[in-house]
């Protein structure tokens, strides 16, 4: 019995060896006969290794090669921070701070000799947008907020995990230009309904803007302002792209498109080729939904802003935007074009401090807020960005990782293995809706925290007290700069 059983065993290995070699000659006709790579051309069977190591590249550099200080777009130093903030695990450290002070574009805050004291420190005030200029002005308490990521973009547990933990946290939430689903109102957050070029959930057939479905809209209580985007960090210029895998058919219903076929939005909204169309159009906005209307954009030089506060210096305050979201060339996407992501637009280091520049210069300031949004995931670049002279800091990404995003860089492919940019049900089975919210509610929390932590080390008795004197840039030379100094104040009118 035994030696049958041995034969048998013999067999099986030889038949496996035969099949493994079949197949070995298969590919290796195969790579010989194909055209298409020159690699396996030459090198047949081997040279597919090389395309192997290519594809997990990426990972094994992010897990086992890079320092904990170089990985892009996010270093393992930030992510790790975020994870410990979502996690109330705090963000203490010992020993030292691997963070380079002689890095060029390294942040140093100027300590105040005598910091305010524990009894002395003051509740970061909340910012009133609209004040004056609509039926319902919105009051935004946060000085952090999540930032415009589509429902379709994110799957359906990651958005109801992002409503909730921001309810619990006080913060708002964006919509992305993807519409408004019933997942962003499930926790019963503050919304910021996005209307992107392609106009989902508010167009009629022809993709134009629907004033009816604009009505329903604006009569969600929980919806407090609207927000016409004309470009976004990741790819100014280019519209928005959902790739058909990701256009079920409650998507498909909640924008007002086709099911199954890839989702393309316009690079510009039709009906706006000019600034005066732009105002235009944030008047009706407002005028319609009884609320505050920003303008969110990417600023690639001074012309945008120039013709901005032109326009509304000659047409009269009522036709500015309540509010301005600035993003920058670093901000991250779903999918975009590489040429469009890495070369379009300036950063929000640069973008910011002109942006507000340009409303002291002419007299907006008090009239529209302004919210920053690029890489703003950590206390320090919050805080950073409340010097340049912003209002609020929108973050996409920050909040991803709260989730427990990995940075798979597989956004765009259906395949996101921690279920936050996926439809598929299997993977979004791990992703527990009320453990991330819980999350979310912790980074929030934290973020403002620790930029209060901040305002007060450096003699500040909350976090919009910070001015431009209270940050240094360290410069290439190693030395560092006052941020006053490298972007002066304007002259006020």
């Amino acid at each position: 019995m035994s030696e049958a059983i041995g034969v048998f065993h013999v067999s099986i290995g030889v038949l496996a060896a035969f099949a493994v070699a079949l197949l070995l000659v298969y590919v290796y006709v195969r790579d010989v006969t194909q055209k298409r790579h020159t690699v396996l051309r030459n090198f047949p069977v081997i040279g597919r290794l090389r395309f192997f190591f290519e594809d997990l590249g990426e990972y094994f550099r992010q897990y086992f090669f890079l320092g904990d200080r170089e990985e892009m777009p996010f270093n393992r130093a930030t992510r790790a921070w975020v994870y410990r903030m979502a996690k109330n695990e705090g963000g203490i450290l010992g020993f030292g701070s691997t963070y380079d002070l002689t890095q060029p574009g390294a942040l140093v805050f100027v300590n105040a000799a005598f910091p305010v004291l524990d009894g002395e420190h003051q509740p970061t005030p909340p910012l009133i947008i609209g004040d004056g200029w609509c039926d319902k002005p919105f009051v935004a308490r946060s000085l952090i907020n999540i930032s415009g990521m589509s429902y379709g973009a994110i799957s359906q547990p990651a958005v109801r995990a992002l409503s909730r933990g921001a309810a619990l946290a006080g913060c708002y939430m964006d919509t992305g230009e993807g519409g408004l689903s019933p997942y962003h109102l499930e926790g019963g957050c503050d919304v910021i309904y996005q209307i992107g070029t392609a106009k989902y959930g508010v167009r009629d057939e022809h993709g134009k803007l629907d004033l009816d479905k604009l009505r329903t809209m604006a009569a969600h209580e929980n919806v407090r302002a609207f927000e016409i985007k004309l470009s976004q960090g990741a790819k100014p210029g280019k519209g928005g792209v959902l790739p058909a895998a990701k256009v079920t058919e409650e998507i498909a219903a909640i924008r007002g498109i086709p099911f199954g076929k890839d989702s393309l939005s316009p690079n510009r909204h039709p009906e706006t080729g000019n600034m005066d169309e732009l105002l235009d159009m944030v008047t009706q906005v407002r005028e319609i939904t009884g609320k505050p209307v920003g303008i969110k954009t990417a600023v690639g030089g001074w012309q945008f802003m120039h013709e901005l506060v032109e326009s509304v210096s000659r047409r009269g305050l009522y036709s500015a935007p309540d509010f301005l979201a600035i993003d920058g060339g670093e901000g991250g996407s779903g999918a975009a074009p590489q040429a469009l992501a890495d070369h379009m637009a300036l950063s929000i280091n640069e973008a910011l401090p002109r942006v507000v520049d340009a409303l002291i210069e002419s007299g907006l300031r008090e009239r529209i807020k302004v919210i920053a949004s690029g890489k703003l995931v950590t206390p320090a670049k919050v805080a950073w960005a409340l010097a340049c002279g912003a209002d609020f800091v929108n973050s996409a990404r920050g909040y991803m990782f709260s989730l427990g995003c990995i940075q798979a860089l597989r956004c765009h492919q259906n395949t996101c293995p921690t279920g936050i940019t996926t439809h598929d049900p299997r993977l979004q089975r791990g992703l527990v809706v009320e453990d991330k919210a819980e999350r979310v509610a912790a980074y929030t929390r934290n973020m403002n925290k620790e930029v209060e932590m901040i305002a007060h080390a450096c003699g500040l008795k909350h976090a919009r007290e910070f001015r431009r004197e209270h940050v240094r840039i360290v410069q290439p030379n190693g030395q560092s700069m006052a941020l006053n100094m490298l972007y002066p104040y304007p002259p006020t009118r």
